[in-house]
């Protein structure tokens, strides 16, 4: 298993469902029981040895190159600036990709809250890789073991790990976690500057491409007020 070298971690959005508390801090600044959103997703990373990071950065910019530059010195850190437009998680992706060395290389979102039950989960991502056959490997979650969640459920998983999401939108068994493991050359053909990755994915659905793998333990949304305490309760025992 060669485990990929680099992560990027998406944290340059307005984190607009987390008002109020977003008037004055960037969403990845929350804490979660004392523990911000950005050093959880840190320390994840830190535990699968990952080395290199890469950030972008919009709301808030300066306060989260500052959070860095502080908390983590041990990562050889990129900065992705998005100051003069918002991206999207797909133009946010565009954008970086020349900071970014590694294929496959990691995505993490910065508002969810992980609680593996063994291996680090992304060890087990690069455990479960197979480039001859896989584009995108998302790490899911069964949608009643999803806490917090506001959806209904993103992707059906088939026998062989392959994710769909065909027909119109309906309650589906797996939400994704935020975290996604991602070969370079999906990232590619930006119809324009701002988009989503639903376009990377959807395209490697229909190549049969998209894989997913069940995390195996606890997640949270953490992307609204009211889940903070949600979660420290969990957390807790409560």
């Amino acid at each position: 298993m060669n485990l990929p070298g680099t992560a990027m971690i998406m944290a340059a959005g307005r984190g607009t469902r987390m008002l109020p508390l977003t008037e004055t801090k960037p969403k990845p600044l929350i804490e979660v029981a004392g523990v911000t959103l950005l050093d959880h997703v840190l320390d994840l990373l830190r535990g699968a040895g990952i080395g290199r990071i890469v950030v972008n950065v919009h709301y808030c910019a300066d306060q989260i190159e500052s959070h860095l530059a502080a908390n983590a010195d041990d990562f050889d850190l990129a900065i992705s600036d998005e100051r003069d437009l918002l991206r999207d998680t797909g133009g946010g992706l565009i954008h970086a990709l020349h900071l970014i060395p590694d294929d496959p290389f990691f995505c993490v979102n910065a508002d969810n809250w992980f609680v593996g039950a063994g291996e680090n989960a992304l060890v087990r991502m690069a455990r479960a890789w197979d480039a001859s056959k896989m584009d995108v490997l998302m790490l899911i979650v069964p949608f009643e073991q999803a806490g917090n969640t506001q959806g209904i459920g993103d992707f059906d998983l088939d026998s062989d790990g392959r994710l769909s999401r065909d027909g119109p939108r309906r309650a589906r068994p797996f939400v994704w976690t935020g975290i996604q493991l991602l070969a370079r050359h999906v990232v590619a053909d930006p119809p324009e500057a701002v988009f989503s990755t639903n376009l990377f994915w959807d395209r490697a659905i229909a190549d049969g491409r998209c894989f997913g793998l069940v995390h195996d333990g606890d997640w949270f949304d953490v992307g609204y007020p009211e889940a903070i305490a949600l979660t420290e309760a969990r957390l807790a025992g409560g």
